[in-house]
């Protein structure tokens, strides 16, 4: 037996596949060192990822766990994941993972793994990981620049407001415009900062798991947000490690395609460390939770262009698009982003960089 035989991780993603898909990456590279690991999600969820290599079947396991029906299943309609169900109903799945605590720390107890790697949503992981005395990583998918926004544990449970949300954080001790427009903070606050039918605010099931963890992870490296990793670092006391991992993206075939000259997207996390592994200029569009965020930091940079909207409802005009492509792509005065982007690609794409990242990695787990 190799020395990393008893080494064992539980992977706990949220059902949204901008979350399933990345923990689902790591889960691959983890197993790659050696180090055995259950990805456990609902029925519909593991039977909807990419397959897993053939050669890593022994050591990299998908773990269906029933899914429960939440206390008005309806509001489901037989869904497991953000994409199938309205954006105001995403409430009742997040009531449906709390009723998985007892399956998965049942699980978890005949295992007795080193470590679970658990998203945002799994706020009773912490409880499982104390009773059981596994230790626990909480691995965001989201950008540092973003989690530094709503602080360390005790700062992300104070008393807020949508209005303080529009102004970027004191704690930032370097230059940022981080922060909401008026209407994405009104948005964000509602999702975000308001108790749901589970009983508990979204920023309060975070807190709850970065302040258990032993350790917080990024999907992100030092070369793009190195100054907001350090920053969470100092904040939470904690070990903050990033890992960048490649491989199944749905846009892919289409991003290398040579005929692309820019990107028009909401600024999803993924979607921007997908498009700027191929030098693509970015025309951000955000939308939602943490697209707003994601897109002045990347403002703040100077790897992108944002469409102007009203601050006050969002909208925006075709005209608005058609100018920022312009810029981006072709006109003198997007020069200096597109060079920006070519250089920034460089590190992106630079999978021995990853590679490495990813030892660092591997070697905390085993510590």
């Amino acid at each position: 037996m190799s020395e990393n035989a008893t080494h064992h991780v539980v992977m706990l993603p949220w059902s949204a596949f901008g979350h399933l898909i990345p923990f689902f990456q790591l889960s691959i590279d983890i197993a790659k060192s050696g180090i055995h690991v259950s990805f456990i999600s609902t029925p519909k969820n593991i039977q909807r990822l990419p397959k897993p290599p053939s050669d890593l079947s022994h050591i990299l396991h998908l773990v269906e766990i029933p899914f429960p029906s939440p206390l008005d299943s309806s509001h489901l309609s037989g869904g497991e994941a953000t994409v199938d169900i309205p954006f105001d109903k995403i409430q009742y799945l997040k009531l449906a993972w709390d009723q998985m605590q007892n399956p998965v720390k049942e699980f978890v107890s005949k295992l007795q793994p080193n470590w679970i790697i658990c998203d945002f949503h799994a706020h009773w992981a912490v409880e499982i990981a104390q009773e059981l005395h596994v230790k626990l990583m909480y691995y965001s998918v989201y950008s540092a620049s973003t989690i530094v926004f709503f602080g360390p544990p005790g700062r992300m449970r104070a008393p807020t407001s949508p209005e303080v949300l529009t102004s970027p954080r004191e704690w930032v001790n370097f230059p940022s415009s981080v922060d909401f427009q008026r209407n994405e903070a009104i948005a964000f606050y509602q999702s975000a900062y308001i108790e749901n039918v589970t009983g508990l605010r979204d920023i309060d099931r975070l807190a709850n798991v970065i302040d258990g963890a032993n350790a917080v992870s990024f999907r992100n490296c030092y070369e793009m947000e190195g100054e907001y990793l350090n920053l969470y670092q100092e904040l939470i006391e904690k070990p903050v490690i990033p890992v960048v991992c490649f491989g199944w993206a749905p846009q892919k075939e289409i991003l290398s395609h040579k005929s692309i000259g820019g990107s028009l997207f909401h600024s999803g996390w993924g979607s921007i460390i997908e498009t700027l592994m191929f030098g693509h200029t970015l025309v951000v569009l955000p939308f939602v939770v943490d697209q707003p965020l994601n897109a002045k930091a990347l403002l703040d940079k100077g790897l992108a262009i944002e469409v102007k909207r009203n601050n006050e409802d969002g909208s925006f005009s075709r005209d608005d698009i058609a100018k920022c492509l312009r810029e981006a792509m072709v006109l003198e005065e997007g020069e200096m982003l597109r060079i920006k982007t070519r250089e920034i690609a460089k590190v992106v794409g630079d999978l021995k960089l990853h590679h490495d990242y990813m030892k660092a990695f591997v070697k905390f787990l085993r510590t």
